[in-house]
């Protein structure tokens, strides 16, 4: 029976109610991408959207550690509320790439604590923790790339972004990509270590998506901004 929507909800009930819209289908898909939850990620954000923000309600969403819940906790909790010290454990819990990504997206980058994250989060050991420090420092090359040493990032990424396990080599190989999109003066460096290092050169892209070995990503991305110049 599914979960009465009508009242106040609390995590119980809608735990209950995720597990009703589980979809064996769509969880055997994720579980191939390593990913844990089963539900329709259109259905989440409906109950999202019904349900509002609650942050009280999103940490107590969080702590059940049900893959569908912690999911919902991050698109109804309130980013400016949580301090650095939480979004840090938060990250070191998560379970899948999709709770590290939306965590990061969501939550971290609209947070306070996002730039001491950043700095925090590069120098981890732990390749899962690195790897949301360089998502948010590709964030930072695309939007507001003053006060990085861009040449210094692409020593680490030549480097190591080869030899760095998956998650880490994805989130490297962005950065890569946004520094020669958005740094013409690093532009011609950022190619040639992307063909040197051949990190994602063969990876499966759909027709019509861009792939995204970096030299590709690169000069397609600029060829859109100077045609829309």
């Amino acid at each position: 029976m599914a979960a009465d929507t009508t009242s106040t909800p609390n995590a119980t009930d809608l735990v209950k109610e995720l597990a009703d819209l589980e979809d064996a289908k769509v969880r055997a898909v994720n579980e191939k991408h390593g990913d844990a939850h089963g539900i329709n990620l259109t259905k989440l954000r409906a109950v999202a959207k019904r349900v509002k923000t609650q942050h009280e309600l999103s940490v107590e969403l969080w702590a059940t550690e049900n893959p569908n819940a912690r999911l919902l906790a991050l698109l109804i909790c309130s980013p400016r509320k949580f301090d650095g010290d939480s979004l840090d454990k938060m990250l070191r819990q998560s379970q899948s790439p999709k709770e590290q990504d939306w965590l990061v997206n969501y939550v971290v980058k609209k947070n306070k604590s996002a730039e001491e994250l950043r700095i925090r989060w590069l120098a981890d050991e732990d390749s899962n923790v690195s790897s949301a420090g360089w998502a948010l420092t590709s964030d930072r090359v695309n939007k507001k790339s003053e006060g990085l040493d861009l040449s210094a990032l692409l020593d680490e990424i030549e480097t190591s972004m080869r030899e760095a396990p998956e998650r880490l080599q994805w989130a490297m190989n962005m950065c890569l990509a946004y520094i020669g999109i958005e740094s013409p003066e690093h532009r011609e460096r950022a190619r040639q270590i992307g063909e040197r290092l051949e990190v994602l050169k063969d990876y499966p892209t759909p027709p019509n998506c861009t792939s995204p070995f970096a030299p590709i990503w690169i000069d397609e991305m600029v060829r859109r901004k100077e045609e829309t110049a």
